[in-house]
């Protein structure tokens, strides 16, 4: 059925489906999951994608010119990295000769280069009259010319202040320019010369008739700019835009508080003390109706039958949304983008809501009913009587789209004084013209004649040389783009003379049709391609230096690390500490998707990927005889439980004591702020301490061995723990998938990882990804649980993976702030095996302090530990600072991942910047687990990579600027002050380190197999063949790297030999270096084996 033909209720409903294509699709902030920005729009390739989200909303998609030209000032992006990628763009042609001289050759490119690395601007008159009197721009060359171009141009006499100014009256000569010395205040005392000169630039349809006076073009030009305007209505505005548009006064501004007053009610988590009413069952819409007409608050009593209005809101939002749209007169056909302006004017407000109607098996303290639709009705309502209002007072109409269009077409004078007026194009003297007539007169009503003397001026105005045109060359537009462009080439007044006027223009055509977002395209790839490059010539020079191939002899241990790129160091330490010890990479949930209930949660979270739907329920229980402490944690929790909800939330709702039991802890509360802020470390140890006596800590272990072996278990109806089969199948197929599947060492860790800050709420955004946004802790114990089961080992072996008897496997947790590893189960080590186990430990401890160092490079408050104990020292301060906003960077710097064996990359320094996926090729012949781990790892590291991306290119539109500012609101987002929109994306203290450019996947297997398992699966169609990824491949018997070009398919990588520098050892590699480090090669032991 086609949307023409549905009836209104299902247009509106299909409409409101929509949005999720549109809407941030971020949840509740504790809930934070790393996902791709523009989601809705992933379905195209990367760079439509891009133009799409800027047509709708106008946030530009790619880095500023600025930012990439301070990267290119840092040899970030070099001019091998600009001419390599604009080689690749056949449609530029880059190659191309534009013109010959005696003495230059110009060729595309060069022209290219220069308007990406140099600003090329059109200038106003005023600020070609700066550029000329104060900066001196025809006596000395630009500031900014190189030196090989600086003496090109002075080649033939060293006086710049000659060759400069002739090669500017060459380029004004050679286009026929004239310069014309003119201020906007000559429009004030026009000559009938220079009015009749400027009207003969009317348009020629307009101009035919020499009779036809001045305002009757005037109208007709009108009557095309309200047409325009009017046609925008709900493709690019909305009522408001449009009343914005002609009075510049923004309802929005009065409506925002509002809409939030009423949203945040109902989608608060338990700070608010008063709600709305019935809210939990009645839903947002509802209630709202229901007390609307009651509020003491009085918003709505100066706004003109608002009474009438809001009563006669029907029940069913759906028909309220209706009613209000045909009130309002909006065209059916315009209706679905009507209601997407509306909501995105609130994109973070109108975006948590539709990702709480979708996903309804969310708990909160009222699980209050709440729809988009909801939302939206109120809205229109609201939009209606303040529409109402600002029609009424300055129109005495109506705010209906018909009365609107009727009066203007009636006032095309006064539309056309308002419509330059608001949009800020007239100069001052014009502004000032008409914010006095607007002020005395309000209307074309009054004082007819002179709205239209004024609406004739602007537009004569409009045909003045004052005016900037692209319809013809001017001195400040034209001349001077050339006359920068020229000497950024080298080019004087000889090369201007012996070139054709057609030369000149091809070069202006050159610079228009590349435009801001193809020149910033260019720049994206340059950064990227300046990556890659580094990336795989470093991988490739460490062929066959790296360890763990094969495990010809046996490690001391194996630590099963998460993918996360911030785990690379202390993987890459720990190796160098003690090369006996073998890492791999998985999936932080290992492979184990489970609902999880902690001693003290109150409710079930899903540990495991966010589009994975867990079909068991795990619980940690005490173990047994523990009963007695168990009983006195219960009590020691529950007093400290209390404790927290009588400081945070009581002492503020009590009417009575709030005030005499505020001043009463005043005191020790401020002692207490000001011990966390100066003398933090002392603090922490206290609370430590005091804790631990008043809230004892139990031994637990997990209860996950189900009782019920044959009941299926369903994402629909979980089941209570996994049967025997289940645990083997998980088991084995995450063995598999990262070749872990012989050569066992006695310690086998699974070591998850998780995030601890304080006053920080974008914490879990620091959490494990693969666990949507949580702790992956438990699921580490989980398989280590599992795994020690003689059971579970047994059907293993049957399954073609043989673990010794003397394998031990132990869950751990690392702390990526504070850099603390947290061990489980320890007390369940045979005997045998724990000075084996104590002897890891030490060395995990040893490249954790190392880690942590290396982290403190970034740090500009760390300010260069000399020692890893300095670096641990510092990193957890920052964990437990209540004034840190940088507690740690999280995935910021993240660039590039490797799928395949450790051996690849083992011996290269990434940092931190590498996703590292263990996967071993040669037992999989046919690339069935391959497909398994890309469909798992993909869409996490991508995700992660595009939220990142968006974020630092424009943290103020895609993220959500500084946390200075930031409130949390009802526990489930940040708002700025008390009256903005939902921050969605990451703060600008997460994103400031970071380089933003698209993931580089490095996979190690045939390209055959790669390309039959794209042909299979749609999703990595989606991410690898519309770029938003960049896919690699490694063979692994040959060594040789291949890279997919969309549209193609994988292309040998062949590059030019660069040598890649080997260092003694990481640190010293680092050392006192605060920027970003270009891969290197760190010796290797002499060893064999491995």
């Amino acid at each position: 059925m086609t949307s023409e033909s549905l009836d209104p209720r299902e247009r509106i409903i299909e409409a409101i489906h929509h949005m999720d294509h549109v809407l941030p699709g971020q949840g509740p902030i504790h809930e934070f999951v790393h996902h791709n920005t523009i989601h809705g729009f992933q379905h195209f390739p990367f760079e439509q994608a891009l133009a799409e989200y800027e047509a709708l909303t106008g946030v530009f998609g790619y880095l500023s010119e600025a930012k990439n030209r301070e990267l290119y000032k840092q040899n970030r992006i070099t001019d091998g990295d600009i001419f390599a990628v604009l080689a690749q763009q056949k449609d530029l042609q880059a190659e191309d000769i534009v013109f010959q001289t005696n003495r230059s050759v110009v060729k595309n490119k060069d022209i290219y280069r220069v308007a990406m690395v140099h600003e090329l601007p059109t200038l106003s008159i005023s600020q070609l009259n700066w550029q000329i009197e104060e900066n001196n721009a025809l006596s000395t060359i630009q500031p900014d010319v190189s030196d090989s171009s600086r003496q090109r141009l002075l080649a033939e006499t060293s006086d710049q202040r000659t060759v400069v100014r002739q090669l500017w009256e060459s380029i004004l000569n050679k286009l026929d320019i004239e310069l014309v010395d003119l201020h906007p205040e000559n429009m004030l005392d026009l000559s009938e010369e220079e009015a009749q000169k400027w009207l003969e630039k009317v348009n020629t349809n307009l101009a035919r008739d020499e009779d036809i006076p001045v305002h009757q073009k005037t109208r007709k030009e009108a009557e095309v700019m309200l047409g325009d305007l009017l046609s925008q209505i709900g493709d690019k505005i909305t009522l408001r835009g449009l009343v914005k548009a002609l009075s510049g006064i923004d309802i929005l501004y009065s409506i925002r508080p509002q809409m939030i007053r009423i949203c945040a009610s109902v989608l608060d988590e338990g700070v608010a003390a008063w709600q709305l009413p019935e809210r939990g069952k009645m839903g947002l819409y509802a209630s709202w109706r229901a007390t609307v007409q009651f509020d003491v608050n009085p918003f709505l009593h100066d706004l003109p039958d608002w009474q009438r209005i809001v009563s006669e809101t029907p029940e069913d939002p759906v028909d309220c949304i209706i009613m209000q749209l045909t009130h309002m007169e909006i065209p059916e056909d315009k209706w679905e983008g009507y209601l997407r302006r509306l909501a995105l004017e609130l994109p973070g407000w109108s975006g948590l809501i539709n990702w709480r109607q979708h996903h309804p098996e969310y708990q909160t303290e009222n699980n209050a009913p709440i729809h988009l639709a909801d939302y939206l009705a109120i809205r229109l309502t609201l939009d209606r009587l303040w529409l109402n209002q600002a029609c009424k007072d300055n129109w005495k109409i109506e705010a209906r789209l018909g009365t609107i269009e009727y009066y203007f077409r009636k006032n095309l004078s006064e539309f056309m004084v308002r419509k330059f007026l608001y949009q800020g194009e007239l100069p001052e003297y014009l502004t000032t013209l008409a914010n006095d007539l607007i002020e005395r007169t309000g209307s074309e009503r009054q004082q007819q004649e002179e709205w239209q003397n004024l609406a004739d001026l602007i537009w004569t105005w409009q045909f003045s040389p004052l005016v900037e045109s692209d319809q013809e060359n001017a001195a400040f537009n034209s001349g001077w783009r050339l006359f920068r462009l020229c000497q950024h080439l080298g080019l004087v007044a000889a090369d201007i003379q012996q070139i054709q006027k057609n030369d000149l223009l091809s070069m202006l055509s050159m610079l228009d049709k590349f435009t801001p977002a193809e020149r910033c395209k260019i720049w994206l790839y340059a950064y990227e391609y300046h990556y890659r490059e580094a990336f795989l010539n470093a991988i490739r020079a460490n062929l066959k230096r790296g360890r763990w191939a094969t495990r010809e002899q046996r490690p001391d241990a194996q630590i099963v690390f998460c993918i996360d790129e911030r785990e690379e160091s202390i993987r890459r330490q720990l190796e160098e500490i003690n090369p006996q010890i073998e890492t791999l990479g998985a999936a932080g949930f290992f492979g184990l998707p489970i609902n999880y209930k902690g001693l003290d949660d109150h409710h079930r979270t899903a540990l495991c990927p966010i589009v994975v739907v867990p079909s068991h329920n795990v619980d940690e229980v005490p173990r047994k005889g523990t009963e007695s402490i168990y009983q006195a944690h219960l009590k020691g929790h529950g007093f400290y439980h209390k404790l927290a909800y009588l400081l945070n939330q009581s002492l503020r709702r009590s009417l009575i004591l709030s005030h005499a039991m505020i001043d009463a802890l005043a005191p020790i509360i401020f002692i207490g702020l000001l011990g966390r802020t100066f003398v933090p470390k002392q603090i922490l140890a206290f609370n430590s301490r005091m804790r631990e006596k008043i809230d004892k800590k139990v031994p637990t272990e997990l209860l996950f061995n189900t009782i019920e072996p044959d009941k299926p278990a369903t994402p629909e109806l979980p089941r209570l723990g996994f049967n025997d089969q289940e645990q083997a199948d998980r088991l084995a197929a995450f063995m598999k998938a990262t070749g872990l599947t012989y050569g066992f060492a006695k310690i086998v860790s699974l070591m998850a990882h998780g995030s601890t800050s304080q006053n920080n709420p974008h914490e879990a955004a620091h959490d494990c990804g693969a666990c949507s946004g949580k702790r992956g802790g438990p699921n580490a114990r989980l398989f280590a649980a599992m795994a020690n089961r003689p059971v579970i080992r047994r059907l293993l072996a049957e399954r073609g993976i043989q673990i010794p008897d003397d394998t031990w496997f132990v869950g751990a947790e690392h702390d990526t702030c504070s850099d603390v590893i947290t061990w489980y189960d320890v007390e369940d080590i045979p005997e045998g095996l724990k000075s084996h186990f104590e002897s890891v430990r030490i060395d995990l401890i040893r490249a954790r302090d190392a880690s942590a160092h290396e982290r403190c490079r970034r740090f500009y408050s760390a300010k260069h530990p000399k020692t890893p104990s300095g670096g641990i020292a510092h990193v957890h301060l920052r964990s437990n600072d209540l004034s840190q906003v940088r507690p740690e960077y999280g995935h910021a710097t993240n660039a590039s991942a490797i799928v395949g064996r450790r051996s690849i990359s083992q011996g290269v320094f990434l940092d931190r910047r590498a996703f590292l996926i263990s996967y071993d090729p040669t037992q999989d012949p046919e690339g069935k687990a391959l497909e398994n781990v890309l469909l798992a790892v993909g869409p996490v590291g991508a995700g992660i990579n595009l939220e990142y991306y968006f974020s630092t290119i424009d943290n103020e539109r895609f993220g959500c600027s500084t946390k200075i500012p930031h409130n949390i609101t009802g526990l489930f987002g940040v708002m700025e002050g008390t009256s903005s929109d939902i921050r969605t994306g990451l703060p600008k203290q997460m994103v400031e380190i970071h380089e933003p450019v698209r993931l580089q996947i490095l996979v190690e297997a045939k390209t055959e197999v790669l390309g039959e398992i794209y042909g299979r699966q749609p999703s990595i169609q989606e991410l690898v063949g519309g770029g938003w990824v960049l896919l690699s491949a490694i063979d692994p018997d040959t060594g040789q790297i291949s890279c997919f070009e969309r549209g193609v398919g994988f292309v040998p990588w062949n590059p030019e030999a660069i040598a890649i520098p080997e260092v003694e050892s990481s640190i010293a590699y680092y050392q006192d270096v605060d920027v970003p480090l270009s891969p290197v090669l760190i010796k290797q032991p002499d060893m064999t084996g491995a």
